[in-house]
């Protein structure tokens, strides 16, 4: 493999691993934040892939679908939580498991009402369509670029709320040790609803960023909240570092596993996380049992 080529699978592997970042960042403050296992999380990241496509069509413009795609998707993480969600808290695990499964096969129908079962493709903005030319015979298209410099943005942008402010410290402290903030004062109720409302959106948004690349087709999150999972797994449940720790490293070994070895890629990050989990059982940045 030449340097080019090396470069090329290189920021493939940071893009792919940055919108993962985007999804997993919000399943890990739910399930970390909130105790809560929403599996209807992927089904978010591809209401955000259809948002984009809906609202593009209609107004032409990407970037006012991604703005509306997010702003819905908040609302509607504010909706359910607020009618679905809360009575989870401190519930069974399984009870949670099938209200989510319940939500995933509600979306599911209201998608296939609105848009059908067709694939749909969205056109990323018109000065980001073209490529850089690499080489006589390869070319990276600019969007994929600007996908991974979006994506660094919005991270760096989480990770100042949550160190940096007065609302990522109670997040932080949440995580941490839920009861000891319970006593310490804080109230959790409107904490909860935003931070469920975020995680949705950053589910919606990874979604509308993917979109025009990956097109727009029924069943899109299912592969994603497993991938999801397994970073969440990877980095340490309620970390959103260790989030961005796991996504990179799985794009990391998806992308060069396709590389190198095709015919056992699909195993390799199972393997991964496998690897860690030995090395780290409650994942690289997860919180130490005392």
């Amino acid at each position: 493999m030449d340097l080019v080529t090396f470069g090329v699978q290189m920021l493939n592997a940071i893009q792919y691993g940055m919108v993962l970042f985007l999804v997993a960042s919000g399943l890990t403050l739910v399930f970390g934040i909130l105790g809560v296992i929403n599996l209807a999380h992927g089904a978010f990241y591809m209401l955000g892939a259809y948002l984009a496509y809906w609202i593009a069509a209609y107004s032409g413009s990407f970037w006012i679908a991604m703005v509306a795609g997010v702003a819905i998707a908040f609302v509607v993480g504010l909706v359910l939580e607020n009618v679905f969600i809360r009575r989870l808290y401190g519930r069974d695990h399984l009870v949670q498991v099938l209200l989510s499964f319940g939500l995933i096969l509600v979306i599911d129908e209201v998608r296939e009402i609105l848009f059908g079962k067709d694939v749909h493709s969205v056109a990323p903005p018109a000065w980001l369509s073209g490529s850089i030319q690499l080489t006589d015979n390869l070319s990276y298209p600019v969007y994929r670029l600007a996908i991974c410099g979006f994506c660094l943005i919005v991270a760096a942008l989480i990770f100042f709320v949550i160190t940096r402010t007065k609302i990522g410290m109670i997040v932080r402290a949440g995580a941490e040790n839920r009861e000891m903030t319970r006593v310490l004062g804080i109230r959790f109720d409107v904490v909860n609803r935003y931070v469920f409302a975020v995680g949705i959106a950053l589910a919606a948004l990874g979604g509308i960023v993917s979109a025009p690349i990956s097109t727009v087709y029924p069943g899109m999150g299912d592969g994603m909240l497993i991938l999801s999972f397994v970073v969440v797994v990877l980095g340490g449940i309620g970390s959103v570092a260790g989030a961005a720790v796991g996504a990179l490293l799985i794009g990391l070994t998806d992308t060069f596993g396709k590389v190198f070895f095709p015919s056992v890629s699909s195993i390799l990050i199972y393997v991964l996380m496998a690897a860690v989990l030995l090395w780290r059982p409650n994942g690289i940045l997860g919180r130490r049992e005392v």
